[in-house]
């Protein structure tokens, strides 16, 4: 039975270990990294593989395919697309240009993901631009508008799922005021509920009808003193689940990421302790691994029908779409460079 978890491996094709690990632990899910990526033929086969390895042919395979810095897939074989910033920066001047390149942007990432097997794009990220926030954001905020983050968001997510990939909301309830980055260390958000509602947490509510969502590992003091978003019940029930008002899949950020204190074991008990559906681990660390499955229940009860109809959403692909024409349209809204 399937278990209430996302893995990574370590590298361009899946080992006798993990294929035995899989076979045993049968997680949700697959998560690819630039150290799991070389050519289309080898992504195929290793989405293949692992989908074999569980026995679920409509098993996840995700990825941060963003645009900008955060594109695990890179030429030569795969085009180049701008980070989100540019869509937001087109829309202040021009709403419906802004839009279209959005919603093409993403439609052509998703034709990108699906010939290789890849059904989950980590996309689009929500988290509204502030002054001084830290590089690990950056440019990837659409926007320090929150109407603009959750218009451009919207035509992501439409992109994404008419190309036949699963977006996932990120990164919740907002990430943009930290200004430490969460990889090395926990940031902290002193901001008031009030002012976080007046701003942070609203493209996630205009969006949230939209079946995925990932946790942000970040300390929210007026909310919850001692436990950040991730293993915080308070943040997920009051905050996502009740003012954000998310019903769908929600999945932790990667549990390996410095932010969050304790062993393996630890971090996971407590972010399902908060009321996560899906633990992410990504470092491929057979070990850690082995932690997390260790610790990961079975997919049963609200988690495992939230996960049945994220997977419900997929829809065919139209087969009428001319990649090529769009792929011109888009360089001609954004400029020559991209796509």
């Amino acid at each position: 039975m399937t278990k209430a978890f996302i893995s990574g491996c370590a590298g361009t094709a899946l080992t006798a270990s993990e294929i035995a690990f899989f076979r045993e632990h049968d997680p949700w899910g697959l998560i690819l990294f630039r150290r799991n990526c070389e050519t289309p033929d080898q992504i195929t086969k290793l989405a293949s593989s692992f989908r074999d390895a569980v026995s679920r042919a409509d098993a996840p395979v995700l990825i941060d395919q963003e645009g900008g810095r955060v594109q695990r897939l890179r030429p030569p074989y795969w085009s180049k697309y701008p980070p989100q910033k540019l869509y937001g920066d087109l829309y202040q001047a021009d709403p419906e240009r802004g839009r279209e390149a959005a919603a093409l942007g993403a439609r052509l990432i998703a034709c990108d993901l699906r010939k290789l097997g890849i059904t989950v794009d980590c996309l689009p990220l929500l988290d509204v631009a502030f002054e001084g926030m830290v590089d690990a954001i950056g440019d990837r905020s659409i926007s320090s508008d929150p109407k603009v983050v959750a218009d451009l968001g919207e035509q992501v997510c439409a992109g994404l799922l008419s190309g036949g990939v699963l977006p996932v909301l990120k990164h919740l309830p907002g990430h943009g005021r930290a200004v430490v980055d969460s990889h090395l260390e926990m940031p902290r958000v002193d901001a008031t509920l009030e002012e976080l509602q007046a701003v942070d947490f609203l493209p996630f509510k205009a969006l949230n009808r939209f079946p995925l969502a990932m946790t942000a590992h970040i300390l929210f003091p007026d909310v919850d003193p001692l436990a950040p978003a991730t293993q915080s019940p308070m943040v997920i029930e009051t905050l996502i689940r009740g003012k954000i008002g998310f019903s769908g899949c929600l999945m932790s950020d990667d549990i390996s990421m410095k932010a969050l204190g304790g062993d393996m074991r630890e971090r996971c008990a407590a972010t399902f302790g908060a009321g996560c559906d899906l633990v992410l681990h990504c470092n491929g660390e057979l070990a850690e691994m082995e932690a997390v499955a260790d610790v990961a229940p079975k997919l049963s009860g609200l988690a495992d029908v939230r996960c049945a109809k994220a997977l419900a959403e997929l829809k065919p692909v139209d087969p009428e779409f001319d990649e090529t024409a769009a792929r011109a349209r888009l360089q001609v809204l954004i400029g020559e460079g991209y796509a």
